[in-house]
């Protein structure tokens, strides 16, 4: 028996200071592999240390961005599969900074757990590890903290913070947009990181599916499909801007093309998107039917198959196209920059 007055401790609490750092030392491995030149600290440290190769930009200009996965995260959970939803942690941030022309140097994490389980949490920054080497830049530090009562034991929140670097002369504003030019979508793995109280709700409770329910048309179960994680999209595009005039990009996340399209455009423009010019993934399809959720509230809601935008010259798109092609990603021209006094989205 416990000894009535015997003190509190951190550990009766709670919080296992103990499995923190063994926490530290399973992620050790994962957290190295992503280092890269300008890395000047190891892990364990209280700041990461980065050099910037000021030689390499005549003005170099820092970019960045912070996001996390949202309800993403409840899939994983149900799934009990923590391996990938660190990659979208990474891919939320990275693919922002793209969007500005800028190459990822480095990422910070933060998870926030019931229950710290140091191999739960090995896998689940082995996700964050993974996810910086898709996108070049190093995960140079993180915080992990064990919050009891404030999340359930199984229950963890993650998110991250990218920093960048682009030369302040080739920064991407979308300020040279021009009447004329063409919209390239690239091709999205799935629903990425979106939309996913709407897609919860539909198939949990509309449908009444589980996480291991296999739906035909997706050729997996709805757990399969919920954690496929987000496209990052770095070294597919960053290589463009140094052939081609890249005028303007978005990164198509919550809001869907409706809402982020028109984040990018100057004032007196706005763009008319073709319907039939990309393939919307069985994903959406099957959403939309069950839920018989109607066009303007998916297209506002989720990438539909288009993760990223490039507006570009009608001159440097096919070339553009091409070598995205070559890389293993689909894209295609599907829509046109056209006068609007509202930045407004046409669908026809």
């Amino acid at each position: 028996m416990k000894e009535k007055n015997a003190g509190l401790t951190y550990a009766s609490a709670g919080v296992d200071i103990d499995a923190g750092s063994r926490a530290v030392e399973l992620m050790r491995d994962s957290v190295r592999s992503t280092f890269r030149e300008g890395v000047l600290t190891d892990i364990g440290g209280f700041g990461g240390l980065f050099a910037l190769d000021s030689k390499a930009y005549s003005e170099p200009v820092l970019v960045s961005g912070t996001d996390g996965v949202g309800t993403k995260l409840r899939a994983a959970i149900l799934m009990d599969k923590h391996d990938t939803i660190g990659i979208d942690a990474v891919a939320m941030c990275v693919n922002d900074i793209l969007v500005q022309g800028a190459e990822p140097l480095f990422f910070l994490d933060y998870l926030a757990v019931g229950k710290l389980v140091p191999e739960k949490v090995a896998e689940i920054i082995k996700g964050v590890a993974e996810g910086c080497k898709r996108a070049g830049c190093a995960l140079i530090g993180g915080e992990t903290a064990e919050m009891p009562g404030f999340y359930k034991e199984d229950e963890y929140d993650i998110a991250g913070f990218a920093v960048g670097v682009a030369d302040k002369s080739k920064i991407i504003d979308g300020s040279e947009v021009a009447l004329g030019d063409v919209l390239i979508g690239i091709s999205s793995s799935g629903l990425h990181s979106n939309g996913y109280s709407l897609v919860r709700k539909t198939f949990f409770e509309v449908a009444g599916y589980k996480v291991d329910t296999y739906i035909d048309e997706l050729g997996r179960t709805v757990g399969e499909e919920m954690l496929e994680p987000t496209t990052i999209y770095v070294k597919q595009v960053l290589p463009l801007l140094e052939k081609y005039k890249i005028k303007a990009m978005a990164h198509i996340t919550g809001g869907g093309l409706s809402e982020n399209i028109p984040r990018v455009l100057p004032t007196g423009t706005g763009v008319s998107i073709v319907r039939n010019s990309w393939e919307v993934l069985p994903v959406f399809k099957v959403i939309q039917k069950i839920g018989r959720v109607e066009d303007h509230e998916m297209l506002r809601t989720f990438n539909m198959g288009v993760g990223m935008v490039l507006v570009v010259d009608q001159l440097d798109s096919d070339g553009i196209i091409r070598e995205l092609k070559g890389k293993g990603i689909q894209a295609g021209i599907i829509g046109q920059v056209v006068p609007s006094a509202e930045r407004i989205v046409v669908y026809r």
